[in-house]
């Protein structure tokens, strides 16, 4: 491997090495069945010490010996009959030996922990040089890094001596994915954004990471640690919890409220103020969309609601930590309620980081007229666009995105799945700035092979996904769509229809163009017992 000519062994030499690994065997199966011996009789003592210790010293990575090697310390601190300091600290110095043997031994640093934590005093500044030293022989050792953030913070070393020491290892070499994300959680510490707190840094010091992680980019583009840090910095991250939907529908006796992430809402801690409706605000009468989940995006309320046209045009949901959620309703009246808060498809950034991502831009595009099969400039630059105005470079966008499909062949379904993604973006925006969210959204022609903020959808009446690529699976998401009554699902690539059995709200469905489950008679049968109106 590696470029390595392999070197033939001859038979005599195989067969020394065979004799040897029997030995070797045998030994190991002879300490096993002590170990176990002394474990039944629970001996922990010194032999159970030496026993683990010499196999632990070739192979650091047996959970069960060091669980056993922990009981014969702790029976030796009850004790009293040693200095259990030394004790400790003998331990640490063969675990740093065992880390020689294997420096990613998850259960060599766990046990470290261990042993720090329960020794008499432990000397966190000296770990804190251990990681230093460990990081300069491998910089990318991750379970060293998570070491020394789990160490640092017990010896008090301030944030900005790891920040330096951070920026010195990725100076060296900036393919280190380890420091860049230590990196990103420092910064919000020492450069937070009181302006607006959802952002983790301030515009000054994100216009300089900009800078130096185009630096570092455009050292080697090949290198993708730089890139993901970018990604980062441009807020594509996971969203965090917030109200995505309500819809109060006094006439059909039904109700639906929908996050934009998952929560266990009728028993997870979670209070509700709806002042237009106080049957609304029992949390527990609240029900999965998705029978059987405990947490789920949407959730309904079946029964009698009385909409209080006078009261507070609110929805407020107050998390265990006291964390405060407003959605602003954007009707109520004597029928029902309705309201939708648009989700956050990426940051908005002030004109001067808006120059700076142009002059990004700009560059990646000197770049691809040098390199025009660089999947990461390729791909930087539409997550730039996207960035600057999504809108008026949307068909620019997709073209990368498409032709990324064919340089990066074997991750087509991720940017086939982005470029859904980013497409129902535009339409959703469009629809809620409209307002009226009991109306159809249109989500057809878009190619989708994926559907994204489905939770956004289930104040819908109707929903229009014709004239794209979506099969089966993808309508699984489909469950939370409550008020949907009629579902355009023209010219997909449908095939069993068993995702749509599951829809038990949508009365009226089209299917043209899917010829796979056209063709299925059994199937077609069955869903006209599940719908009202099937139009094939």
């Amino acid at each position: 491997m590696h470029g390595r000519l392999k070197v033939r062994t001859s038979a005599e030499e195989a067969t020394r090495k065979k004799l040897e690994q029997q030995a070797k065997v045998k030994m190991f199966r002879a300490a096993m069945g002590r170990i176990f011996e002394k474990k039944s009789a629970q001996e922990y003592d010194s032999e159970m010490m030496d026993l683990t210790a010499k196999l632990l010293g070739s192979n650091p990575d047996i959970a069960t010996l060091w669980n056993l090697r922990r009981m014969c310390i702790l029976a030796l601190k009850e004790s009293n009959t040693e200095d259990i300091q030394s004790v400790f600290d003998k331990d640490l110095g063969f675990t740093e030996m065992c880390l020689m043997v294997n420096p990613k031994s998850y259960c060599a640093w766990h046990h470290r922990c261990w042993t720090l934590e329960n020794a008499p005093a432990a000397d966190w500044q000296k770990e804190v040089e251990l990681c230093t030293k460990y990081l300069k022989l491998d910089e990318r050792n991750f379970h060293c890094w998570d070491y020394r953030r789990y160490v640092v913070e017990n010896a008090k070393v301030t944030p900005e001596k790891e920040f330096a020491f951070c920026t010195e290892k990725i100076e060296k070499n900036f393919s280190n994915y380890s420091s860049w994300h230590y990196r990103s959680k420092l910064l919000p510490v020492l450069y937070p954004n009181f302006n607006d707190p959802s952002r983790p840094i301030s515009e000054e010091k994100l216009k300089e990471e900009l800078e130096l992680v185009l630096t570092a980019a455009f050292t080697d583009p090949n290198d993708s640690s730089a890139w993901f840090y970018q990604r980062w910095l441009l807020g594509y991250s996971q969203p965090e919890l917030d109200l995505a939907t309500c819809r109060i529908d006094a006439k059909q006796n039904l109700a639906v409220l929908s996050f934009s992430v998952p929560i266990d809402l009728s028993s997870g801690g979670y209070r509700l103020n709806v002042p237009c409706c106080d049957k609304c605000n029992d949390t527990s009468q609240w029900v999965s969309a998705t029978k059987g989940n405990t947490f789920d995006t949407t959730w309904i309320m079946k029964g009698s609601f009385v909409v209080n046209e006078e009261g507070d045009p609110t929805v407020t949901l107050i998390t265990p930590d006291e964390l405060k959620h407003v959605l602003n309703l954007n009707t109520v009246s004597r029928d029902g309620a309705v309201g939708v808060k648009k989700p956050k498809f990426g940051y908005v950034f002030g004109s001067a980081i808006v120059d700076v991502l142009k002059a990004q831009l700009a560059s990646c595009h000197e770049l691809l007229e040098y390199e025009p099969d660089s999947k990461w400039t390729l791909l930087t630059a539409a997550l730039l666009m996207k960035a600057i105005d999504r809108r008026g470079y949307y068909e620019t966008i997709r073209q990368h995105l498409t032709k990324l499909e064919t340089v990066d062949a074997l991750r087509k379904g991720y940017y086939l799945d982005l470029a859904s993604k980013w497409s129902i973006e535009n339409r959703l925006e469009d629809w809620i700035e409209a307002g009226n969210f009991g109306s159809e959204i249109d989500l057809s022609g878009l190619q989708l092979t994926v559907l994204n903020y489905v939770q956004y959808l289930a104040t819908a009446d109707a929903i229009d996904l014709s004239g794209n690529r979506l099969i089966d699976r993808n309508l699984g998401v489909l469950g939370g769509l409550v008020f949907c009554r009629k579902l355009n699902l023209e010219g997909n690539a449908l095939e069993t229809g068993a995702a749509i059995q599951k829809l038990q709200f949508v009365d009226e469905i089209l299917l043209k163009g899917n010829e796979q489950l056209v063709k299925n008679d059994a199937m077609v049968e069955e869903l006209r017992t599940k719908v009202k109106s099937l139009v094939l």
